[in-house]
């Protein structure tokens, strides 16, 4: 039977540079998916693109590409990626940049784009959509003028038709990080829309391998099981024209593959098991069937999947104001006594010189005295140091900014102890507010464009 090997290399922008070139140069792959995007990426991509047109992409990828670019065009290992962001245009230009670099011809890259709705919110808003906050059920109208993005999430189609042209490397933007998986078992087994099983099989396996190696050990519950971390391999899919597929890593790297791992990332951002939407299928998670067929080889199969849903969901984000945080160690005696003192006498201060925060919009937290799992394990009864961790929140930037002045007074006018105050006053950040709406999906669809051009 056809085998088709699909790998993942990037769980998210930031992941270990080294993977996938390990992933490509450590045994038979015919597809590479690179995942970079998350909620916040592309809001940081924008803020990029605004100071500089040519940005707004994960320019880790163009590095990854000049390592690799003529191993992929010799052995026909395609790429699929979301990392053209905001800026797919200006990503393949520098990949065929790279390629006149290096001597190649004969590159084609294809970019999907259609994605991006910033430019078009006016409009549909005028046209009635409400882009209702899924968790709030607000309208977006109020808040036009301070969105940062808005982005559809595309799924496996355009990706597939880029494929079609024959496209090397496939340049998306806010496509679902299954797709990466489910274009590719589409494309070479021919599977068709409508094929609700199959579409929810490739759906998953695209589920599996997203985050990279979290299914092949990296944050497993029972990580002493785990050997070699620190060579870990990333995850592949064998995957049959069956629906059926195989999840493993290459021979000789870190990690594990078993029933366990390949189960606990299944459970990754999971809500209702039996209705994962996705702009493919509907799939059913509890129709999964896992079985261990052999070291570092977990058989999965029996996929359910229901027809897709009239809409996509649109991932946009806001300005929301701005924050700063700081931290300060405090040490000696009393630890947990003094770091509360020392957040009492900004909070203090601050109202003296006029300077109100709401309660809801100040964080304090005192590691080591039980603050990030509070009431789960019982902190040490007089730790010998603790960090503190002050912040805030406002619409103000001149309050934020005049927070960030009271943390190095605490050195000598505070209790004794406080040291660890390093890099500076801490500078006020843009909040970025997410805004999880729904969309009719023809008012995306019927405006992708999908272009397959050579270097």
């Amino acid at each position: 039977m056809k085998i088709v090997r699909i790998g993942n290399g990037q769980g998210f922008w930031g992941d270990n540079v080294d993977a996938p070139i390990a992933l490509l140069r450590g045994g038979d792959i015919d597809y590479l998916g690179m995942d970079y995007l998350a909620e916040v990426t592309i809001s940081i991509m924008m803020r990029q693109k605004l100071r500089d047109p040519s940005a707004g992409y994960a320019r880790d990828f163009i590095d990854f590409i000049r390592a690799v670019l003529p191993e992929l065009h010799q052995r026909r290992v395609r790429v699929l990626t979301n990392a053209g962001g905001l800026n797919p245009q200006a990503c393949r230009q520098q990949i065929f940049a790279v390629a006149r670099e290096l001597g190649l011809s004969g590159v084609r890259v294809g970019v999907v784009e259609g994605d991006d709705l910033l430019p078009r919110l006016p409009e549909l808003v005028a046209r009635g959509h409400r882009f209702e906050n899924m968790d709030t059920g607000e309208p977006i109208a109020a808040h036009l003028e301070k969105m940062s993005s808005a982005n559809a999430y595309l799924g496996a189609e355009p990706v597939i038709e880029a494929l079609r042209q024959d496209a090397l490397i496939v340049l998306c933007g806010r496509v679902t990080d299954t797709a990466l998986a489910l274009a590719p078992l589409m494309h070479e087994h021919g599977w068709q829309p409508g094929d609700w099983d199959r579409l929810a099989a490739g759906t998953i396996a695209g589920h599996v391998i997203e985050c990279g190696p979290q299914c092949t050990g990296g944050n497993f519950t029972r990580f002493w099981e785990v050997p070699d971390l620190w060579n870990v391999g990333y995850p592949l899919v064998e995957g049959y024209a069956d629906g059926s597929f195989v999840v493993t890593k290459h021979p000789g790297t870190g990690g594990m593959v078993t029933v366990d791992t390949v189960a606990e990332q299944l459970l990754y951002e999971m809500g209702d098991p039996t209705t994962y939407v996705t702009p493919d299928v509907t799939a059913d998670f509890t129709s999964i069937q896992l079985e261990q067929e052999g070291p570092d080889r977990v058989r999965v199969h029996g996929i359910r999947g229901r027809p897709k849903t009239p809409y996509l969901k649109v991932s946009a984000s806001y300005l929301a104001g701005y924050k700063t945080t700081g931290t300060l160690t405090v040490s000696g005696p009393r630890a947990v006594e003094k770091a509360r003192l020392c957040a009492d006498v900004v909070w203090r201060r601050l109202e003296r010189a006029g300077v109100i925060f709401d309660p809801a919009h100040r964080e304090v937290e005192i590691l080591a005295a039980g603050a990030c799992l509070p009431g789960i394990l019982p902190p040490p009864e007089d730790p010998p140091e603790v960090v503190l961790r002050i912040g805030v929140r406002d619409p103000d930037y001149a309050k934020v900014e005049r927070f960030g002045k009271e943390l190095a007074p605490l050195v000598t006018s505070g209790p004794p102890g406080v040291t660890g105050f390093a890099g500076g006053r801490p500078k006020p950040q843009r909040v970025v507010a997410y805004w999880p709406a729904l969309l009719a999906r023809e008012e995306v669809e019927d405006h992708l464009r999908v272009t397959v051009e050579e270097a």
